[in-house]
Formats: C-alpha cells, structure tokens, sequence
C-alpha cells in the first residue's frame, strides 16, 4: 500500500509556529494573573501586602475566606446573584426562543419587518434617562424585577438562535409532522427543543455569564442594599476603596484589626468566579457546537 504524505512547506511550518507561540502567550496573560489571585487568596495577609506572593502561596491561610463567608453583606449579595442569574437566565432563554423560532419558520407572516424592527433596535437605543423613567413608571425601581425584566430579551442572541433554527430544523420536518396532526406548540416542545440542546446551552451560558457579573443596572435601579448582587459589593471593595458606613462598619473594622483588605479582594474575586468556572465544563461541548451552528448564515 502506498502511503502519501502531505508535506507542509516551510511557510505553513513557519506560519503554524507563530500561532503557537501566539496561542501560548495569550495562555500566559491569563493564567499567569488567575494563578496570582488564587494564591493571594490563600496567603497570609502579610505576605500579601508585602508583595511575596507571585505564583504559590505563602504562608497557606483560609483567614481571607473565613472574613469573605463572615460578613452578612457579602452572603446576602452572593445570594441576590443567584436568584437574579437563574431567574433572569429562565425568563431571557424563554423569551429569545419563543421569538427566534417564529422567525425561523418560512410559514410566518411579516417576519423579515418584525426582524428589521428588532435589529433596528441594536443600532438606537431610547438612553438611559428614558430607560430610568419606564422602570419607575412601571413600578419596577428598588425591586428584584429591576434586574430581570428591562433586559429580558438581547437581540444578538435572537439572531443567533433564530439561525440555528433555520439550519437544523428543516422545514419538511415540520410538514411531516403537520401532516401527522402534530399542533405547532406539540412540535415544539417535542421535537424543537429536543434537538435545540446546542443553542439553549449557548443562550444559557452567554445570559447567566452576563447576569452574574452585572452591577450598572443595581446602581440605577436599586437602592435598598439588601437587594444588591454581588457585583456591586465587590465594585465597592476593588474600585472605589472605600467603605459606607452603615453598611461596612463591622467589616472595616476587621480589616483594620486583621491587616485583611488586600487579601478579602483576591478572596472575593475567588469566589465570584467559581460559579461561572463551575457551569462552562457541563456545556461547553454543546456551546461550541451551537456556536459554530449559529454563527452560519441560513
């Protein structure tokens, strides 16, 4: 049997060794400072500040994640994120299939008006002053519906979804099944959404990933601090350094006693993270599939 071999020129071996080194470099900016973080978090407090921590820890501790879990305000906010990232997630993922679907399907009415009126919508945006008075008029400001309902639909999203729709269920698909006596909304939910796992798991990570790092829409809408995600509390802590006093009293005072401030915002970066890190391994595979389905042309 004769085996033949493709032989790579000295441009494709050259070419292929850049994006290796490129791809290796990217790597290290991002792990390099991940590995930083998660070490300090595991430091003493005066490894910390006195900058001996780089890749290891030093002095291995659980003092800045015992302060994290400790502070009521931190556990409340760890909370409030959970329940607006699963809940917003469910009300985002429903709404952007219930619109994507019809799109897709040639049999609907006006669709290519409804999809210009829609993108037109990703181009001019009504601001955030008018944003501001349409949740206060409709009884939404300082309530947990603030997070959820203004961004309960991401055209991006839309036109992703509505385009795997379009590429991976057939039309004629849909005819068999009328043609069985399937209804619309049997179709649906017993063939549409069995063979949508890619997209929904795509829709899913990209909605929760956004839920769970948003802070600007509790700055706007929300004033009372028991409904504060957890963004917010680690917004006052990494950005603006300073404390309210009602709110932090007890916290600073420990810092101050500890030597712990430098160490509660690795620990607190920690620990937003890991619900994320802990979702992305469980759909990943789907998330590369309907991404790649999606971003097709139909």
């Amino acid at each position: 049997m004769n085996k033949s071999a493709i032989r790579e020129s000295a441009s494709d071996r050259l070419f292929l060794l850049a994006v290796y080194l490129f791809l290796i470099a990217v790597l290290l900016a991002i792990l390099l400072p991940l590995m930083h973080i998660v070490s300090a978090s595991f430091s003493a407090p005066a490894a910390v500040t006195s900058g001996q921590v780089w890749l290891l820890p030093v002095e291995p501790t659980l003092v800045g994640y015992q302060a994290v879990f400790q502070n009521a305000n931190i556990v409340t906010g760890f909370v409030n994120s959970l329940f607006y990232t699963v809940t917003g997630t469910l009300v985002n993922v429903a709404f952007t299939v219930m619109l994507a679907y019809p799109l897709a399907r040639k049999t609907f009415q006006g669709r290519s008006v409804m999809m210009i009126a829609i993108v037109f919508t990703m181009f001019f945006d009504g601001g955030l002053i008018p944003n501001y008075l349409l949740v206060k008029s409709l009884g939404l400001l300082d309530t947990r519906w603030a997070m959820i309902l203004p961004g309960a639909l991401a055209v991006f999203q839309v036109i992703i979804a509505r385009t795997f729709f379009q590429t991976t269920i057939p039309d004629e698909l849909a005819e068999a099944a009328d043609i069985d006596g399937c209804t619309d909304m049997r179709f649906f939910l017993s063939v549409v959404l069995p063979l949508s796992k890619p997209i929904l798991a795509v829709l899913t990570l990209m909605y929760a990933v956004g839920h769970w790092n948003t802070y600007f829409s509790a700055l706007i809408y929300l004033k009372d601090s028991a409904l504060y995600p957890l963004q917010i509390f680690l917004r006052e802590i990494l950005i603006l350094n300073s404390s309210d006093s009602d709110m932090y009293t007890n916290m600073n005072q420990m810092l101050v006693r500890q030597g712990l401030k430098d160490m509660l915002k690795y620990s607190l970066i920690v620990v937003a993270s890991v619900p994320v890190l802990i979702i992305y391994p469980f759909v990943q595979k789907y998330f590369v599939k309907g991404v790649m389905i999606g971003s097709l042309k139909g």
